[in-house]
């Protein structure tokens, strides 16, 4: 009885592998890196980096979720609002 159970859960485990494994790769290759922006507050350029692997983790199961860990701006401009994301394909 467990061997029909054992199969299935196998089964299921490659079928997410194939799906679920492509779609965080790519995303985390897209979010590694240096990204160039403008600053909306202050229109100059600045460059930012971004958490990939919480983004390639919650793009799994959605829209992933882009958090900055450093940009060139900060320390003076650290609380914006970070509309600039909004730039990053």
């Amino acid at each position: 009885m467990t061997t029909p159970l054992l199969l299935m859960t196998a089964i299921i485990a490659v079928g997410a592998g194939y799906v679920l494994l492509p779609v965080i790769l790519d995303t985390l290759r897209r979010f590694r890196g240096e990204k160039p922006v403008v600053c909306p507050e202050t229109g100059n350029a600045a460059t930012v980096q971004l958490d990939a692997r919480v983004a390639a983790a919650t793009s799994a199961f959605g829209r992933p979720k882009i958090r900055v860990t450093h940009c060139s701006r900060w320390p003076e401009r650290r609380r914006c609002d970070r509309e600039c994301l909004g730039q990053i394909p």
